[in-house]
């Protein structure tokens, strides 16, 4: 995996290479060198111009310059000071080194001479703002953004694109949109979700030095990129001896006559992910239409209210009927009222692995006031249990129904407050956004984040099929539990990338995906088994 580090920690990092001998003038002599062979990595490149900021970050970009000059390439870099105005020393000091060598330099220059500048430019270095940028891009910058976005240049952007925040993906005012982004060090999570998605392009990582990965792991990352290989661990062997049993059994409980179609899909879902044998327990009144939907699934009539939503007496009859399914999903079209909440209660006082999902999640909310780390015996159980709320679930469980997190940063946050109370290992947060993260007591996991085409209803439900019939199959808990929740959402992805080279990126719905589920099962499973080997 690859660690994920706040840009506060990246600081640390920093000091603590620089405390092993790696001096920051160095980090700044290796961080310009890999930028310069990275952009001669994007192709034939006869003229590059780096556009440089105030501070270390543009200090990169000169020792690119300087580093591009002495491989034949023609290089301009346009600096909003002369270099002995520099704010930086070292940024000074590196500026004045590349000029001494012949590097072109335009000082503040009117916007028709970058615009000029640029119709001649085959790759631009973006060096305006660091990982510690955020707000607003200020006058001359503002102008260069935009002359930078309109030119066709391709464009590499050194640790982050100028106008994003590294640390929450937000962005402001006018930002950068690179083909690619050599981020130094490590990975930073603005860069990997939200707005960040849209601008960085490619990103590349670049150590810059052999003692990086053992100081970003005591740097106590905020999460961890999975990787194909990584998989691996929450993966059985393929084998032939199998049944529908052995394949694991699912049980979801949901539905009202108000939503009918999301325990549908659930149940669907599960079966398309693998499980052997899915059950779908719901209220009374909408069982015929949804035994018209589920041809291959055995649906259970339970007690319910006038309203069509579950009445309390369905709460111990859904208890037993988990007793004998090897992982259950509540919560998908359920509603909210006191049969619901005497459902999700009873599930989860029992023994079955749990997928809390939808109106489940919102029961619990209930339960708790909103506080529910403040309650966090409601969630300590000996079985594996996964909630999957969105940034609004989220939220309105933590006190924040007002204002749900709106970054990655911040959806770890609230996540880690209900894990961190909870203290056991046998629960996880699969938190729904953009860009997924899936938290435990002991450490994050951000899976590949899926395509546009997933911002549809009833994705939800889709992923809490997929992610119930993950954990019927096999024995995975404890530490592992957030990778499985990672892995659930890699399938999930893959399924709707799939669904969207047939129905376009706009046009995808729920049951699309989850007709690709069973051969996104097989790639991915596949690309994780085979990761590391090499084929002739």
């Amino acid at each position: 995996m690859q660690p994920v580090l706040n840009v506060e920690d990246v600081r640390t990092l920093e000091e603590s290479l620089t405390r092993a001998g790696v001096s920051i003038s160095e980090l700044m002599r290796r961080a310009g060198a890999a930028a310069a062979n990275e952009v001669l990595a994007m192709g034939e490149v006869g003229h590059a111009t780096v556009f440089s900021g105030f501070g270390n970050n543009g200090g990169d970009g000169w020792v690119a310059a300087e580093e591009l000059l002495r491989k034949g390439v023609r290089v301009s870099v346009i600096t909003p000071v002369p270099a002995d105005e520099i704010g930086s020393d070292l940024a000074r000091v590196v500026a004045q080194g590349a000029l001494s060598v012949g590097v072109e330099a335009l000082v503040a220059p009117p916007r028709s001479d970058v615009e000029e500048l640029l119709a001649q430019t085959d790759v631009v270095v973006d060096c305006m703002f660091g990982t510690g940028f955020h707000g607003t891009a200020r006058t001359p910058f503002d102008i260069w953004i935009d002359c930078v976005n309109a030119s066709g240049a391709r464009v590499l952007a050194v640790d982050v694109p100028s106008g994003l925040s590294a640390q929450t993906g937000h962005i402001e005012g006018p930002c950068v949109v690179a083909d690619e982004t050599i981020t130094m060090l490590t990975l930073k999570p603005g860069l990997l979700s939200d707005k960040g998605r849209d601008v960085c392009g490619a990103i590349v990582v670049a150590p810059l030095a052999e003692q990086t990965d053992e100081l970003a792991v005591q740097a106590d990352p905020v999460a961890w990129r999975a990787e194909p290989g990584d998989y691996q661990a929450v993966i059985a062997p393929p084998t032939t001896a199998v049944d529908k049993f052995t394949r694991g059994s699912v049980l979801v409980v949901g539905g009202s006559t108000r939503f009918v179609g999301a325990p549908v899909m659930a149940a669907l879902a599960a079966a398309r992910t693998g499980a052997g044998y899915v059950t779908l327990a719901v209220p009374e009144p909408i069982v015929p239409i949804v035994q018209s939907h589920t041809l291959e699934i055995p649906v259970v009539s339970l007690p319910a209210e006038q309203d069509g939503a579950f009445s309390t007496r369905a709460a111990d009859v859904v208890a037993k009927l988990a007793e004998h399914r090897s992982a259950t999903l509540v919560g998908p079209g359920m509603r909210v009222s006191s049969g619901t909440v005497a459902v999700v209660s009873a599930l989860l006082n029992s023994e079955s692995k749990l997928v809390v999902d939808a109106d489940a999640l919102n029961c619990i909310a209930r339960l708790t006031s909103g506080q529910l780390e403040e309650f966090p015996e409601l969630l300590r159980r000996r079985a594996p249990l996964v909630l999957t709320p969105h940034r609004s679930e989220l939220g309105r469980l933590v006190g924040l129904a007002d204002t749900p997190p709106d970054s990655l940063t911040s959806m770890l946050d609230a996540a880690r407050r209900i894990v961190w109370a909870d203290g056991g290992s046998e629960l996880a947060i699969l938190a729904k956004g953009n860009a997924s993260v899936c938290v435990g007591v002991e450490a994050a996991v951000l899976p590949k984040p899926g395509p546009a085409s997933l911002a549809t209803a009833g994705s939800g439900d889709v992923l809490g099929g997929v992610m119930a019939t993950l954990l019927a199959r096999g024995d995975v808990g404890g530490p592992d539990l957030p990778l499985l929740a990672a892995l659930a959402c890699e399938i999930h992805g893959h399924a709707a990338l799939m669904a969207t080279d047939q129905h376009g990126s706009r046009g995808v719905m729920a049951g699309d995906v989850i007709g690709m589920l069973g051969l996104a099962v097989d790639a991915i499973e596949h690309r994780a088994l085979t990761a590391g080997l090499e084929y002739e």
